[in-house]
């Protein structure tokens, strides 16, 4: 009899990652396929040549029985279409061309919000605070070609994930620099959300307020570079907007805490922060976290943690799939 499998997805702005896995229960494989969602113009230019890819690779060559796609977007309409991406699709079109027996679309939040419940220690890096306290909620967010936030609240019956578009929420200053950042990005974009700041594209961002503030030449015009020049201590502006990423990441995660009351703790995922952990950790983030006035007692204890699994995603939709 042929395997039965299953097909999962992580699908940002910037990448699209699959997993394909055996219908038995389990969560991971070592069938994972990596492509650049630049290089198809439409999302179904992919699906066929996936197919086949997962076909050589396994030996499946029939289709899948389930499939969840964790999708940068809001997950609950009929008609996807990707927040940073050109990217769209219609889920009956889609289930038609995958040609399983069912289809899940969620958030992609939400998968990482799944994914949680499966790491270990050697998955973290813990940030400061206390112990996590049981049956608290648990704040997510993290940083990628946009910014995703969840939440995770533990019960006696497991957990319940809430899914949010709580990047878009508004970005408040804390000092200054910040106010002119936020004052230069407005002429651009109007009205400002944390993503625009903390995100890969946020990075660039705040790099290019910032040379226009001081009257200077950009000298970058990627991320990466910028990344690459604040953590080799080469350029001041690549280094100062690094450090407002920083500061301005752990006052958002502080915020979150603050609402969803986390207890349990705040994960910090998605994939930029990796590229400069050690910068990261050495930064005022923690700081920034604390920093809440009367209520700086109220966050000491609260644990902060940097997920450094790169497949956490993918991991969390094969747990919600164990879930349906």
């Amino acid at each position: 009899m042929a395997q039965a499998w299953n097909l999962v997805a992580d699908i940002g702005g910037t990448n699209a990652r699959f997993s394909a896995i055996p219908n038995d229960g389990s969560l991971e494989s070592n069938y994972e396929f990596h492509h650049s969602v630049e290089e198809y113009p439409k999302f179904s230019d992919l699906i066929g040549g996936l197919l086949a890819e997962i076909a050589e690779a396994t030996g499946w060559d029939h289709a899948p029985t389930n499939v969840c796609l964790a999708v940068a977007c809001p997950a609950d309409r009929v008609n996807i279409s990707f927040t940073n991406s050109h990217w769209q699709f219609n889920k009956a079109e889609l289930k038609n061309l995958l040609g399983c027996e069912n289809l899940w679309v969620i958030n992609d939040f939400e998968a990482v919000a799944h994914g949680i419940t499966e790491l270990d220690d050697h998955d973290l890096v813990k940030l400061g605070g206390g112990e996590a306290l049981d049956n608290k909620p648990i704040g997510i967010l993290g940083a990628g070609t946009g910014l995703g936030v969840a939440g995770l609240v533990r019960h006696a019956h497991g957990y319940h994930v809430i899914d949010t578009e709580g990047g878009h929420a508004d970005f408040a200053p804390l000092d200054e620099v910040q106010h002119a950042v936020v004052e230069r990005l407005r002429v651009i974009f109007g009205r400002v959300c944390l993503e625009r700041i903390l995100s890969g594209k946020g990075i660039l961002n705040v790099y290019t307020a910032l040379c226009s503030i001081q009257g200077a030449q950009a000298k970058f015009d990627d991320p990466a570079q910028i990344v690459t020049a604040a953590q080799a201590g080469s350029d001041e502006k690549a280094e100062q907007t690094l450090n407002i990423f920083c500061d301005a990441m752990g006052a958002a995660a502080g915020n979150l805490a603050l609402t969803f009351g986390a207890q349990g703790g705040i994960y910090i995922a998605g994939g930029v922060i990796p590229r400069f952990q050690d910068f990261f950790i050495s930064s005022s983030f923690r700081s920034k976290f604390e920093d809440k006035g009367r209520f700086a007692e109220y966050m000491k204890p609260i644990p902060v943690y940097l997920v450094t699994r790169s497949n956490l995603g993918l991991l969390g939709a094969a747990k919600k799939l164990q879930q349906v």
